[in-house]
């Protein structure tokens, strides 16, 4: 999936190039080595994340890494002259690390917020919910800590999103976010520091069970809902596009004053 971003042919590929979009990929923990690419950042934390249903997903020192690896991107997004952030990611088995931390910040039952992820059938459901009650039973994460829920069930791709979410609000840019997993990551980024509401967009209301639920929980309403499910950031760029748009009709419509439309014809 990496080198299909890589070559350009996936869906957030395309999408960006219509939206005008400039895409960066980060490597903060996939297991495999990539070679040098203008599209890819190498910051590789981890190979993989560990199994939760055993012990914690991450060591404290990677989970606060991985989210200081997203501040500093952030400010380098800044400081490269960006205006308005998305974020979105590509991680196998990640709607399970995402419903594990979605249980632990709403105190909701993991059966309510745990989905179908990519397809699975019943069986391999219940599986799932058990799993992410097992992880949550085991490792005990404290959801009143957002590194410590981070740590113990969720991932460096989530961490990562966690940290630029708060250093793009510490920057005051804008940021927009995707989908379950990355909601996920910005519910993280909330608790750490409400105020980074003020500058968080959520892109849309994905078909993934537990997203409702996350959306409630940091108060802010999705501007899209087309019950995608597909993640890469494909959301959020189709958000950026909206935002943008708005952004232009309040910049360059003319006001009735200025298209010298009266009280008289407005009314009648």
């Amino acid at each position: 999936m990496v080198q299909n971003f890589l070559r350009g042919g996936a869906a957030i590929n395309v999408l960006a190039r219509h939206c005008g979009i400039e895409l960066r990929i980060v490597d903060a923990g996939v297991f495999t080595d990539f070679k040098p690419d203008p599209l890819l950042i190498s910051e590789k934390i981890t190979r993989g994340t560990s199994n939760f249903l055993y012990g914690p997903a991450l060591t404290p020192e990677q989970a606060e890494q991985s989210v200081a690896l997203g501040i500093k991107l952030a400010k380098r997004a800044k400081g490269d002259g960006c205006r308005l952030l998305g974020i979105g990611e590509m991680g196998i088995g990640n709607t399970t690390a995402a419903s594990a931390i979605t249980a632990i910040l709403t105190s909701l039952p993991a059966r309510e917020v745990t989905g179908r992820g990519t397809g699975i059938d019943d069986t391999q459901l219940q599986h799932k919910v058990a799993v992410v009650e097992e992880a949550i039973e085991r490792n005990k994460p404290d959801g009143r800590n957002p590194l410590d829920a981070l740590q113990k069930v969720g991932g460096t791709e989530i961490g990562v999103l966690t940290g630029i979410v708060l250093g793009a609000a510490a920057e005051r840019v804008p940021i927009v976010s995707d989908g379950f997993i990355a909601t996920s990551a910005a519910a993280l980024a909330v608790r750490f520091n409400p105020d980074v509401r003020d500058y968080l967009f959520l892109g849309h209301l994905s078909a993934e069970l537990g997203h409702a639920a996350l959306i409630q929980n940091i108060g802010l309403e999705p501007l899209l809902t087309l019950d995608m499910r597909l993640g890469e950031a494909t959301g959020a760029a189709l958000a950026i596009f909206v935002i943008e748009a708005a952004a232009k009709i309040l910049d360059e419509m003319a006001t009735f004053e200025s298209a010298g439309i009266t009280d008289r014809v407005i009314n009648s």
